[in-house]
């Protein structure tokens, strides 16, 4: 199937968006906490959080406008990443269900609220990846009028046993899972690890035969 921008904006809006938001492939699920200034907790699924740098270390993600979550990160200037597992994958997806302002997610969820070493916002105590970030930007995008939220990383916490001597996280031994589109979840396999890419360690490759459609 070929798509032209032309069909694009002719398809079902439902179908439209299902399909831009599987093309980019596979992403990280996670779960973003934040705190309103009347100690209202929030939490929103979000798959696309991307690194920003890792000296400063930096994290950002894509807001929609006139969402609690960029609102409460606005005001406070903190908040938080944590990671969505296979076991928590249903509590995790309801969030992005559109609850009344000052509903805690956290509560409608059953997910539970952790404060660590004395960070101003909540983790999701279920998750096993918890980054605590502070507001340094958030940058509008004009051509669709989102923003990218950039934060710097103050706190990590991350199991011993899926961390390796150089700084690798096994992500299968999380039992980490990825998303496509809206609403399809995957579980994650490692299949191999490379090597640092050098010119001069260039394998001999082959091209491989591709299928016609």
């Amino acid at each position: 199937m070929l798509l032209t921008s032309k069909d694009l904006a002719e398809t079902p809006k439902i179908r439209r968006l299902n399909i831009i938001n599987a093309i980019t492939g596979i992403k990280p699920a996670n779960l973003i906490g934040t705190i309103s200034p009347d100690s209202k907790t929030n939490l929103a699924i979000i798959s696309n959080v991307v690194h920003i740098g890792s000296n400063p270390a930096h994290m950002g993600y894509i807001s929609r406008p006139k969402r609690q979550t960029l609102n409460n990160i606005r005001k406070s200037g903190f908040f938080t990443i944590n990671h969505v597992h296979e076991s928590f994958i249903e509590q995790a997806h309801y969030t992005s269900a559109k609850f009344e302002s000052g509903v805690s997610e956290f509560e409608q969820c059953a997910l539970s609220e952790e404060y660590i070493d004395n960070f101003p916002v909540p983790f999701v105590k279920e998750s096993l990846v918890k980054t605590g970030l502070k507001l340094k930007e958030i940058i509008p995008i004009k051509s669709n009028e989102t923003w990218l939220v950039i934060g710097q990383i103050l706190l990590l916490q991350i199991p011993d046993k899926t961390l390796a001597d150089n700084g690798y996280i096994d992500m299968e031994k999380l039992g980490g899972i990825g998303v496509s589109g809206l609403n399809n979840y995957y579980r994650l396999k490692k299949i191999k690890s490379m090597p640092y890419a050098r010119t001069n360690e260039l394998p001999k490759f082959k091209k491989q035969q591709t299928k016609t459609s």
